[in-house]
């Protein structure tokens, strides 16, 4: 480098220090105190809008500044995204189903956290102002394995709650606690692809990744399990007066079948067995109208708790032209009553 370059490089970074222009309005002093490897930066300049102030002027640049410097780490984490997703097509591998298909908008759509924003400068001389943000790519990385821990551990509770339900046959509640783990799954996924693109030589043990498989894949099998229709074993003794019929049970079972419910004929692969047993009467008379009631007997069986869990006297008035058309409609009509009663704790 000649003397006169040198010198004239003397005197510009000179100036700079002489009249207090911050360090980091200078291309070359960003790139030597912020550099790309340790850092993401955002630089912003400009001039004075019209009727705007230098306060307001400042805010807007600095809102730039920070814009500027946050989407290049989404550049990055979408470009990682896009990586890994050629990747897994190429390989023929499916690792996420599709509740994560929108991984790609949830990772560049990552808060960025702790960046830190240089005070604006005011050049009155020339009435540009600068602004300019920057955060560690470490400081970025270590609270990012932090959160990324945070969310597993909550994943792991969520998921051995689910089994703790599934185990007391709460199937319900246990697949409520196993749909709690899908964001978190979804954002477990999105931090690891920022931690890949803030740091691309991070270990696969720093981002967890056989953890968060064996979890994911625990949460497969449990779904999955838990998706099966509740199974119930069916004994029923009705009567139509002197009559054995099976009125009750065969509408119940559809009526049971619509909330997810299955029919068994081996109680021992039963989740519950269902008693029931009806009788009917004569009620009344009034102008040749007929009225009977069904009297039904319900007893729920929980096989895996190995108790009652629901029993009740259920009666049924209702009226036909005959007495058998009215205690037909009574059994008809119980239905409705029982289904609702049995629903809460059969309901898949």
């Amino acid at each position: 480098m000649s003397k006169n370059v040198l010198l004239i490089f003397f005197l510009y970074t000179f100036s700079i220090v002489l009249y207090g222009q911050p360090h980091w309005t200078v291309a070359s002093e960003r790139e030597v105190n912020y550099p790309q490897k340790t850092f993401f930066t955002g630089y912003a300049q400009g001039n004075l809008r019209q009727n705007e102030t230098v306060e307001d002027a400042k805010n807007r640049l600095m809102r730039e500044a920070q814009g500027l410097l946050s989407e290049s780490i989404r550049i990055n984490v979408r470009s990682q995204t896009a990586s890994r997703t050629v990747s897994t097509t190429v390989n023929n591998r499916d690792r996420f189903d599709a509740v994560f298909e929108s991984d790609v908008q949830t990772a560049s759509d990552i808060e960025i956290v702790g960046i830190r924003s240089e005070p604006p400068y005011y050049d009155k001389a020339t009435g540009i102002v600068y602004a300019f943000a920057h955060v560690s790519r470490q400081e970025l990385s270590n609270y990012y394995k932090s959160n990324l821990a945070m969310n597993l551990t909550q994943v792991e509770g969520l998921l051995q709650t689910a089994k703790n339900l599934e185990e007391a046959g709460q199937k319900v509640k246990a697949r409520q606690q196993c749909d709690a783990t899908l964001p978190l799954l979804s954002r477990i996924r999105s931090v690891q692809d920022l931690l890949t693109a803030i740091n691309p030589g991070i270990s696969s043990e720093d981002l967890q990744q056989a953890k968060t498989e064996t979890i994911h894949n625990q949460i497969v099998k449990m779904r999955a399990l838990l998706a099966q229709a509740v199974l119930v074993y069916v004994e029923s003794k009705e009567f139509l007066f002197d009559e054995q019929v099976n009125i009750v049970a065969n509408q119940l079972k559809a009526e049971l079948a619509k909330s997810g419910c299955s029919f068994v004929d081996d109680a021992k692969k039963a989740d519950f067995k269902l008693n029931i047993k009806v009788s009917t009467r004569h009620a009344n008379t009034n102008n040749n109208f007929v009225f009977c009631i069904a009297d039904t007997q319900v007893e729920l069986y929980d096989i895996r708790k190995q108790k009652i869990v629901y029993s009740d006297l259920i009666s049924q008035r209702s009226g036909d032209t005959s007495q058998e058309r009215a205690a037909r409609r009574a059994m008809t009509d119980v239905v409705k009553k029982v289904s609702e009663s049995l629903k809460p704790w059969v309901e898949n």
